[in-house]
């Protein structure tokens, strides 16, 4: 099972940005699909991002436009880059990997997913 280490979150106003980093450990990083989900209080966990071992990525209609995921097999890294942080955005953000093939469906549902980090707490203040 792949270890994931979440980092960067924090405190930051309405409109501003937070990089999340996800290192991983593994030998097999650039086969494996890659992800972000997020639980605010009270609320589900949700699919936020995925970005797949070809570059696909996938991301919740919630976060389209303002978020990027991004991977960097050589350091087997993951990263969700958040623009234009909205309070709605608030939540604890979990990395998460799959060394599963789901042939033509998207790797949104948490279900897909292995290997879970332990979570990062992003706070974003109206």
């Amino acid at each position: 099972q792949v270890q994931l280490v979440e980092s960067g979150g924090g405190l930051v106003q309405a409109g501003g940005s937070l990089r999340l980093s996800c290192a991983a450990s593994g030998r097999s990083f650039s086969s494996y699909a890659m992800g972000w989900f997020r639980q605010a209080p009270g609320k589900e966990r949700e699919f936020t991002a995925a970005i797949m071992w070809t570059g696909t990525t996938y991301y919740a209609d919630s976060v389209k436009g303002r978020f990027t995921i991004s991977r960097d097999n050589a350091k087997t890294t993951a990263y969700l880059q958040m623009n234009s942080l909205k309070f709605e955005d608030t939540a604890v953000y979990y990395c998460v990997s799959s060394s599963t093939f789901y042939n033509g469906i998207p790797y949104t549902g948490p279900w897909m997913y292995d290997s879970w980090g332990q979570g990062t707490q992003v706070t974003v203040s109206s």
